[in-house]
């Protein structure tokens, strides 16, 4: 991966692509499919902002049946079903547990019983895999005994039982963002984080045609043009519209609303299942196993202000903490066993909705040209799960706008290009064997998050001894800072630790261990001492819990 952006001269694109999350990886991956020249440009780093803020699951939203969307679920479990055969080594299925109580109404075991066999019909096509080894069972009840015996942990008021079902897992979501990413740019689509969208580009008939972006990296201004802009903007979708208005005035305005996740080292469940409940006050959260730590989330509560101002705050983390409290152990969770927090702003296309939790995902694909500003579409909403589905419904618009025919989607029927692995297990049995001079840990944590380019990793560790340091439980290598420089477009110490690698996402590796990777590379990105100094600060601050 090389930002075209340094190279950039007077090239004429088909589409640009703003934003670098997981909508626009997969718009422009879909575009690109289609022969069209395709640039995507980020401000800040892929998945740096709503794609990095998820609870890791790729899922058909059990909970929008309640609200009658049953069209979105429908289509989130044949997309859970799509990404599992295309990314296989990065989504799963993995056993849920959802707890029951007498209240509220929604979660009575009879109740979510119809729902959960609504869920097993509108996913009648789950077991269409191409990997054996993913077919999903169907759901069952168990008592509330069962559940103490499996879960004893678990002491929800009122506990009935539970339905045990399975959905999706995907294990690094920020990697496999970039595999979208990768897999447009082996179609020939050109990208760059780092690349700040500052205006727009108009004809002589007050047309979009192209962005003008700022480089940040060297603070070049550069003049991108195209036949069509697509805004994936996420959270800030407004706030680059209006930058295409008269007077930079707001055409639209979205709604937002915060998700944060809690991450602790102390035991809550058994590590067998992901548990999801219901609060009395009829919200939900989840309590997930994730790399032998336990991971709890999401809230779900409106946003106003600045989304590039948004950060986690106490005030949440203990409004979460008090839910998980009611619910899980002895109600001793202590802000002090957090081990890392991290949140991020969901965009909502609603703006009736009292309350966001009760909002949709779905997703609006909006032609511009109804605001007045032709060449410009804007995607609204949606969640990770329907992103490729999303991209597909966008170039249906482009290419009515384009007035050419692109034949239909290939993007569900072949592996993203780091992920061409027709049987997971047997993957991960040959890379085991053929590797034997690192540990199993590491074999099967790079051949999961690095796919069929794990090899690569492994070859800058064997060709530096000092790169073949394991730095954390799950056996990942100081290697993997040096390949997210050169191969992956990372440019900070936070891209690298938190988006590149798993180093920061539990929580603070230590001092010697951050020391190490942010020394490795400054060497690689020619750092001088203040810019490492200033990369460490702003790391430690995003690794700590906040206070406020």
């Amino acid at each position: 991966m090389q930002r075209f952006i340094e190279q950039h001269t007077d090239e004429h694109f088909d589409v640009i692509v703003i934003g670098g999350g997981i909508t626009g990886a997969s718009v422009a991956y879909e575009a690109a499919t289609r022969g069209l020249k395709v640039a995507l440009v980020e401000k800040k780093d892929f998945s740096s902002a709503t794609s990095s803020a998820s609870s890791k699951l790729i899922h058909g939203g059990l909970r929008y049946l309640v609200n009658g969307e049953i069209a979105m679920v429908r289509e989130s479990l044949r997309e859970r079903r799509v990404l599992g055969n295309i990314a296989p080594n990065f989504v799963y299925p993995t056993p849920m547990m959802m707890a029951h109580a007498q209240k509220p109404l929604k979660n009575n075991k009879w109740v979510v019983k119809l729902g959960m066999v609504a869920y097993d019909a509108l996913s009648y096509d789950k077991n269409f895999t191409w990997d054996s080894s993913k077919k999903i069972p169907t759901h069952r009840t168990i008592s509330a005994t069962e559940v103490l015996a499996r879960e004893p942990n678990l002491r929800l008021p009122g506990l009935t039982g539970a339905s045990v079902f399975y959905d999706c897992v995907s294990i690094f979501p920020e990697r496999l963002t970039l595999a979208f990413l990768k897999s447009a740019i082996a179609y020939g689509a050109k990208v760059a984080n780092y690349t700040e969208v500052q205006g727009f580009l108009f004809d002589a008939s007050r047309k979009v045609c192209g962005v003008k972006v700022k480089d940040l990296e060297d603070g070049r201004e550069h003049s991108l043009a195209a036949a069509l802009v697509v805004n994936c903007g996420g959270p800030w979708a407004d706030l680059v519209l209006g930058l295409a208005s008269s007077g930079g005035k707001a055409l639209r305005t979205l709604r937002r609303s915060e998700g944060i996740h809690l991450i602790t080292d102390k035991k809550l469940i058994s590590g067998k299942h992901i548990i999801g409940a219901v609060t009395p006050a009829g919200t939900h959260f989840f309590v997930i196993p994730w790399r032998g730590q336990t991971l709890i989330g999401t809230t779900d509560k409106p946003y106003t202000g600045d989304p590039d101002e948004y950060r986690v705050t106490k005030q949440s983390v203990v409004e979460l903490l008090d839910a998980v409290n009611s619910t899980f152990g002895e109600g001793t969770l202590a802000y002090s066993d957090i081990r890392y927090t991290y949140g991020g702003l969901r965009p909502l296309v609603e703006d009736q909705t009292k309350e966001t939790y009760t909002a949709s995902r779905r997703y609006e694909i909006r032609d511009n040209a109804q605001d007045g500003v032709d060449g410009l579409i804007t995607v609204e909403g949606g969640k990770f799960t329907t992103s490729r589905n999303l991209a597909e419904h966008c170039l249906k618009i482009v290419a009515k706008k384009l007035a050419r025919p692109l034949g239909k989607t290939i993007t569900d029927k072949q592996h993203l290009t780091v992920c061409a692995i027709p049987n997971l297990e047997a993957f991960l049995e040959t890379a085991r064997r053929d590797n034997p001079d690192f540990s199993p840990a590491t074999i099967e944590y790079l051949s999961r998050t690095y796919g069929s380019e794990y090899s690569k990793v492994l070859e800058l560790a064997r060709a530096d001894a000092g790169l073949a340091e394991a730095v954390d439980a799950d056996g990942e290598l100081l290697a993997q800072v040096v390949y997210a420089v050169r191969y992956e477009m990372a440019r900070t110490l936070s891209d690298i630790v938190f988006r590149r690698t798993g180093i920061g996402t539990l929580g603070h590796p230590g001092e010697k261990v951050l020391q190490a990777v942010a020394a490795l590379a400054a060497l690689e990105l020619g750092w001088d001492g203040a810019r490492l100094t200033r990369e460490l600060a702003i790391t430690n601050e995003r690794l700590s819990v906040p206070a406020s």
